[in-house]
């Protein structure tokens, strides 16, 4: 009898997700062409099953790979290359990363040390982590910063709410500190990158400091009280642990430490980050280290997250393919007569709210194009329009694809996407008010 009802539930829920998808389906058809429209309903139909759970995430995660040649969108290969992206690579380094951590229970004595400087207690935590994910992932990527945190996280607690709250003071805190330099995420570096390509004046790095640490500071607070809501005020309690580390620990701290040193020193010598990690992680299956057992530990690795940046790099793929980044652009332009705040804050929304249906990297490798595109037909000032996009697409909370901080909470089994949307939808609203506040009122006057 349970069996049946379950299967009623599931059924439900497909058939939900395919509703959902065809009405807007039907909705996009009144703006864009019938392939455009298409890509937009399988999108709110893949959110759909994200979010309802109904299937495993990698499984839906998959699905692109079936349904985009099925419906014209994108052909197979054009579909499945997205799912070798570099930084699935640099994902797949720092998941064996963390696993060793945890197998040598490093995390436990790092969480120990986290402990003893800030109040035990679950308020004391969420502060703490976020504070240090945000400041961590200021001279680190937000990526690694989570990675190498995350562990801790789960081992504070045994209550599956708080380690729930925890996870997410790591993650959100590692996207609201990746903005504190150009270095510190991927979005970042591209708006650089295109900046240099265009010929724009780039921003000094002590100004884009400058000009963002208010913002990003701001938003560590709201974040760790918003995830302090509720939690009691109870002690956590702590076991004695021992202080001195082991063979395995120091052998997994010398390769954290040698990673972190050559990540700092790589913002002279430009290598690959994805390299880095993914090296990193390999070499602890190697001698003199042999931390890991490939038959053992490899399945630890949660392949889903890989799939599911996979699924938002050929989203990604599908929009430019389609044509759609460009028609978007064209509707951009059609605002730009609208009073400059009420600009700034529709691209805000629109580049906040579009990153939750595919990663931030590959959509602002398509929108700072469009919107530099836009800025100078409409002779508005297209720095600060690029900058605002730029952070937004750092500031989308609410689901797993948005942003790589987001997928590896997912990864970690103590969030469920229901959890996420919770918070996130709240911090999404505050982050758009706050980061046009502060163009407008403070970048304006600098860019």
């Amino acid at each position: 009898m349970n069996n049946i009802l379950q299967y009623k539930e599931e059924f439900k829920s497909i058939l939900i997700a395919i509703l959902i998808g065809l009405f807007i389906f039907g909705v996009s058809l009144t703006l864009f062409n019938q392939t455009q429209a298409i890509l937009f309903g399988l999108i709110a139909m893949l959110v759909a099953l994200w979010t309802s759970e109904v299937f495993p995430l990698g499984v839906v995660s998959l699905l692109p790979i079936l349904l985009f040649p099925a419906f014209g969108v994108l052909s197979t290969k054009a579909t499945t290359v997205n799912y070798s992206h570099p930084i699935i690579f640099l994902f797949l380094g720092g998941f064996l990363l963390a696993i060793a951590v945890e197998k040598t229970k490093l995390h436990i004595y790092i969480a120990d040390k986290i402990l003893g400087l800030f109040p035990s207690t679950p308020r004391g935590m969420i502060f703490s982590l976020a504070l240090t994910a945000g400041f961590l992932s200021s001279i680190l990527s937000n990526t690694t910063t989570t990675l190498l945190l995350i562990s801790i996280a789960l081992f504070i607690t045994d209550d599956i709410k708080l380690k729930m709250r925890f996870a997410l003071a790591i993650a959100y805190g590692a996207s609201v500190g990746g903005i504190i330099t150009p270095i510190g995420t991927p979005p970042n570096l591209i708006l650089m990158g295109i900046m240099s390509e265009k010929g724009m004046e780039l921003i000094p790095f002590i100004q884009w400091i400058w000009m963002v640490l208010p913002l990003a500071l701001v938003m560590l607070v709201v974040v760790s009280s918003l995830l302090s809501i509720g939690v009691s005020k109870t002690e956590i309690y702590r076991d004695k642990i021992k202080h001195t580390l082991d063979i395995p620990q120091k052998k997994v701290l010398f390769i954290l430490g040698g990673l972190i040193f050559f990540l700092l020193l790589n913002t002279q010598i430009g290598m690959s980050e994805s390299a880095m990690l993914l090296a990193a992680g390999l070499i602890l299956f190697m001698p003199p280290f042999k931390i890991l057992e490939w038959n053992a530990d490899a399945p630890k690795v949660p392949y889903q997250i890989m799939f599911l940046f996979g699924a938002g790099f050929s989203i990604a793929k599908a929009f430019g393919d389609t044509g759609l980044a460009d028609a978007v652009a064209s509707y951009l332009l059609a605002m730009t007569d609208m009073p400059p705040i009420l600009l700034l804050l529709s691209v805000a929304v629109l580049i906040t709210f579009t990153t939750e249906i595919t990663s931030n990297t590959a959509l602002i490798s398509i929108m700072l194009p469009v919107i530099y595109s836009v800025s100078e037909q409409a002779g508005i000032n297209t720095t600060l329009f690029m900058m605002v996009a730029t952070v937004c697409a750092s500031y989308a909370f609410m689901l797993p694809i948005a942003t790589a901080p987001n997928a590896i909470a997912m990864s970690s089994g103590a969030v469920h996407i229901k959890d996420m949307i919770r918070y996130g939808i709240v911090l999404n609203f505050v982050g758009i008010f706050f980061i046009v506040l502060i163009a407008e009122f403070f970048w304006k006057n600098i860019l």
